[in-house]
């Protein structure tokens, strides 16, 4: 457990410090967030910010050159078993066993996480119905679209009754229903106490799931707190712009113009 933090808000994922480097280029640098429990966090930035590096980090599944990470006050590399039991995780790029039938992955996975395989299978097709999949639970995951992976990747990630949920790109490739399915699901694991952590490119939908969010650029972080701080009275589309550096104009391809 971690001794140091003895008074404030309650955290639920406490990153202090952590630094990634691959060959000569720093991924993420001496990165310190607090993301509060009960919150909706978005975090943000441009392509090759550091996003799913810092998380993959934070989430024990990639090793930090340095720094440490706690989840509910609990080290996740001095007591991985212990913190990884809290969160559930939608990894970027869907690493699935997908010669598994979507029910059966769910299934599977919760009784990795513990349950026993009765609750297992309940539980997986409560989830399967209710992110819309039901009607494909028997299909081989390797035959489902991409956005019906990342459904059943978030089913995966749900099944244990996590305190919290790490999600890299949720709604990518996901049609605007079943997105709309999968915002009701998030928001109410909020509203129960659950605390959602969500990284995305799309400022509109973070905006308007997230109370809280950091932007990220170069693997620091730029700006962090209240999704209304963070706006400081502008769209959060442009104060994004305003901290990354606005956006690139084309010059040249007079060829392309019609």
């Amino acid at each position: 457990m971690d001794p140091s933090r003895t008074s404030g808000p309650p955290v639920a994922i406490d990153i202090r410090g952590l630094t990634k480097v691959f060959e000569n280029t720093i991924a993420v640098g001496n990165l310190w967030l607090a993301i509060p429990r009960g919150s909706f966090y978005g975090i943000v930035g441009p392509n090759g910010a550091g996003k799913t590096t810092l998380l993959s980090m934070a989430t024990g599944l990639l090793v930090p050159d340095d720094g440490v990470a706690y989840i509910n006050g609990v080290d996740i590399w001095d007591e991985p078993a212990e913190a990884k039991a809290m969160l559930g995780v939608l990894p970027d790029g869907d690493r699935l066993f997908d010669r598994m039938s979507g029910t059966a992955l769910v299934t599977y996975m919760g009784m990795l996480r513990g349950l026993d395989k009765e609750t297992a299978q309940t539980r997986a097709a409560e989830l399967m119905k209710a992110l819309g999949l039901d009607d494909t639970g028997s299909k081989m995951v390797a035959d489902y679209s991409q956005g019906m992976t990342k459904k059943v990747a978030l089913a995966c990630a749900l099944v244990h009754a996590p305190k919290i949920l790490v999600l890299d790109e949720p709604f990518e490739s996901v049609d605007p229903i079943s997105a709309a399915g999968i915002r009701e699901l998030l928001d109410s694991f909020v509203a129960s106490g659950g605390t959602v952590v969500l990284s995305s490119h799309v400022m509109e939908t973070v905006e308007k799931l997230c109370d809280h969010v950091a932007v990220i650029k170069d693997g620091q972080v730029l700006a962090a707190g209240t999704t209304a701080q963070v706006a400081d009275g502008m769209s959060l589309d442009e104060r994004f712009r305003q901290l990354v550096g606005g956006v690139t104009h084309a010059e040249g391809l007079d060829w392309l113009r019609q």
